[in-house]
């Protein structure tokens, strides 16, 4: 019987785990280091400038209004309540933005492989259009060309019994959608629904044609064998590209401003204007969109791992 002798410990210096911790540590010290040095810099040419930091600001009164808000705003109400509503308006347009942006994309990606001659075409020119144009110039387009050129109120568009057009917005039978929103909503929309009709298109190219044939061969409809097999199987694809292009809306809604929708954004230029207090107010719109940004990853990862195959 061979004898066995003990193992001597690995010395740290060919221990991969702990270079592996030891790397990780020195990033954290220059990633603190250079955040040091950037906030001395910064603190001694405020103070050159005679430039208080502090965020003291916010409870002063705005002095502005705000077009559209969901909460009763005055502006006699402080700069903090301001930039609330703000948020608000921005969280609207993103969620309202993400929700049309998937049927549209999952709409056009599943079109853009139809049997059908036209359909297939039809789906094609959208992607194409809407993907290779500026979406500022597809938000000036959709605020000044389609809705300040309908009619006005008392000669509102009906599209069917409840939804009317004009240039005051859409109207619904429970709300009405403000032309900035519509404006940017759409915009928003149709741009971003174009690179997701790519995206899962490309998703469901992926599963095998094996798939098709084996559901096929059990008498399942097209349409079933869609629902049921593959596009199942095509999130596994579809999801994390997809996550970057719900972020590119969030982000992307910032463009806002252009068109006088009141978003976080818009808010917080008019607090800049009127206090002078760059500093504060670009951290705190930083401060938002990277809350948001990690939010929407946070979901979408989480739905992510839902979708995964696990093995047994």
């Amino acid at each position: 019987m061979a004898q066995k002798f003990p193992q001597s410990p690995t010395p740290l210096w060919r221990d991969e785990r702990f270079w592996r911790i030891v790397s990780q540590l020195i990033v954290v010290c220059l990633v603190a280091v250079a955040i040091a040095i950037f906030w001395s810099n910064l603190t001694r040419n405020l103070q050159q400038l005679g430039i208080q930091f502090g965020f003291d600001f916010l409870r002063q009164q705005a002095g502005f209004d705000i077009g559209e808000t969901l909460l009763p705003y005055k502006p006699s109400d402080s700069y903090s309540f301001a930039l609330w509503i703000g948020l608000i308006n921005s969280l609207r347009i993103a969620i309202a933005g993400i929700i049309l942006t998937t049927i549209v994309g999952i709409t056009a990606g599943i079109a853009r492989l139809s049997d059908n001659w036209l359909v297939r075409n039809l789906s094609l020119v959208y992607v194409e259009i809407f993907r290779n144009t500026p979406l500022l110039l597809q938000l000036l387009f959709w605020y000044s060309v389609v809705f300040l050129s309908l009619p006005q109120e008392e000669n509102k568009v009906s599209l069917g019994s409840f939804i009317y057009f004009s240039q005051n917005g859409i109207e619904l039978p429970w709300f009405t959608l403000s032309p900035e929103f519509s404006a940017l909503l759409l915009g928003l929309t149709f741009y971003t629904g174009s690179f997701v009709a790519e995206i899962v298109r490309g998703g469901i190219q992926s599963v095998s044609q094996g798939q098709w044939e084996a559901a096929a061969s059990l008498g399942l409809k097209p349409s079933l064998t869609m629902r049921l097999v593959i596009f199942p199987q095509a999130l596994r694809v579809i999801i994390p590209p997809l996550t970057s292009q719900y972020l590119n809306l969030t982000k992307n809604s910032s463009l806002a401003i252009a068109i006088g929708y009141p978003d976080i954004y818009f808010v917080a230029s008019t607090t800049f204007n009127q206090t002078g207090r760059a500093v504060e107010v670009m951290l705190l719109i930083m401060l938002t969109y990277l809350t948001l940004s990690l939010i929407t990853s946070l979901s979408m990862n989480l739905f992510n791992r839902t979708v995964q195959i696990k093995e047994r």
